[in-house]
Parts: C-alpha cells; structure tokens; sequence
C-alpha cells in the first residue's frame, strides 16, 4: 500500500511515497512493522513479514514455504494435515506413525474418518458389519463369537439356544434337562409348576418332578407308617414280597426290635423276629 499517510507512526519518517500497513488506523513503515508486530515463523525462526503470507494454526505461525509435513517434507499448504505432539504431519505420514489398524481389514484408519471402538479395537465404519447379514453394526447391540460380531437377530438365528418347553430364544443362563436346554422360569415341576432350577427333583417319564410331588404322585409307601418312602426321610428301604418298609419301620410287629440285617418270618400282614414268632405258635 503506498501512503498517502504523513510520517510512520513509530519512527516518525515519511512515508510520502513509500509501502506502509496499517494497524489500529496507524500507519507504520514495512521495516517497523516487521519489528514490531510480525510473528516469527515456527520453521525457520525468522519474522514474517507484512509482505509475506502468514498461515496460522492454534496460535503458531509459519511462512507459506515453511508450512510443510515435518516427516517428508510436503507442503501442507491448502492440504489436509493432522498434529501430534506440536508436530504437522501430512495425512499419510500421521496414518503410518500413529492411526490404528483397522481389526477386519488391516488397512489404516485415516484420520478424519470415522472410527469404531469395540474390546480395545478398531474398525472402519463400513467393516464393522455383522458377520452373517453384513450391515453395519454402528451402536447396535452385538454379540461376539469366536472374535466375529453378529447383531442379535443373526446370532440368534445362528447360535442361540430355544427353550424346549416356550420354544423361545435363550438369551443367557438357562438349564439343561435331557441334554435340552430351558429357561429356568420354564423349568418347572410337572405337578405343581414350582421352579426346580437349582431345587432337588427326580425324573418320571421325562417329566421333573419336586420331591413332594413325586412322593405323592409315584413314590412307594412304607407297610408300617403308611407314609411315602423318599429321600426326605431314610434314602434306604427294605424290601420284601412287594411290599417296601422304611429302614427304621422295619421291625418286629410286637416288639419292635430291628429286623434289619437279621432273620424275620411273616404272619399275614405282620413280620415278626423268631422269638416272637415261636411264641405264637406255642400260644396256638
């Protein structure tokens, strides 16, 4: 700008026909504006002066010819660059010292792209996709098996598990009866519906059954008590004649020794020890 300003607002000379700048309406000479105000390039240290072209980035400064990648030497002017520790770098060298790899392709995530994160890897956008449908995952729910992700739906259809008795996915926990799986809620007793999941139960013609539906449906009863024998009570009984005793009601009808382990007679409904039974035929 040649002047049509009297004097240079510093040192005072006349800038009748000379270059000046202007700063805050005051006029200054080329060479007292450059002490004065120019920013020193970050490259080379040296002012940039008003006749040159400052190209700034958060708050550093540098010549046009300065502005380049520190790593080969590029020009960054009017490209596409990224900074790592107050260090420019061209898009290409910032991607092979510093991007991550994405998990699926291997290739560098550049940056500026937009990037998943899943159990400490990345993705590019467009390969973090379901293994089986292929669409992208994005923030959807995922399920992963053997290091590939599936939406739900998809592993489901895969994978999951059906519950034998509602037919309905199991999505977590569940049991197994006659190697098929079941939801615990659907894993109930036969008779009276109860949860057996993590109960004791015994098996009937497929079907489980608590302890005490069990015993009143199908267990035998003891020819002394009357009362069913189960695993509540003594799990060992005795047998005899089809008929079954208690371990502890095993005894002598009159009286009332143990006849486990030892020899016993019967006279009708009654089993009596030898002593006993001597005694009645002497009676008679």
């Amino acid at each position: 700008m040649t002047s049509n300003h009297t004097d240079c607002h510093y040192c005072l000379q006349s800038l009748h026909g000379r270059k000046y700048a202007l700063r805050e309406e005051n006029a200054y000479c080329v060479s007292c504006y450059d002490s004065l105000f120019a920013s020193p390039c970050e490259e080379c240290k040296q002012p940039i002066e008003c006749d040159s072209k400052d190209l700034a980035y958060k708050g550093r400064h540098w010549h046009e010819r300065c502005f380049k990648c520190a790593k080969c030497s590029r020009s960054l002017v009017e490209k596409p660059f990224a900074a790592k520790d107050e260090v420019l770098l061209c898009t290409e060298c910032y991607s092979n010292e510093y991007s991550s790899k994405c998990f699926h392709c291997q290739k560098t995530i550049m940056p500026g792209s937009r990037k998943m994160e899943f159990k400490g890897s990345s993705w590019h956008e467009s390969c973090f996709v379901c293994q089986y449908c292929r669409q992208p995952l994005g923030t959807k729910p995922l399920i992963t098996k053997d290091n590939k992700n599936y939406c739900v739906p998809c592993f489901e259809k895969q994978f999951a598990h059906h519950c034998y008795s509602c037919k309905k996915v199991i999505t977590s926990g569940g049991v197994t009866y006659h190697d098929q799986p079941w939801h615990k809620e659907c894993f109930v007793c036969a008779g009276c519906k109860t949860q057996l999941s993590g109960q004791r139960f015994i098996s009937k013609d497929e079907y489980p059954y608590c302890v005490d539906c069990f015993s009143k449906l199908y267990a035998k009863k003891c020819a002394a008590c009357k009362k069913p024998i189960t695993a509540h009570g003594s799990a060992k009984f005795i047998s005899f004649e089809e008929r079954q005793w208690h371990k502890e009601c095993f005894n002598c009808a009159k009286c009332s020794v143990s006849l486990v382990g030892r020899g016993f007679l019967t006279q009708q409904d009654d089993v009596l020890c030898h002593e006993w039974f001597g005694k009645d035929l002497k009676i008679i």
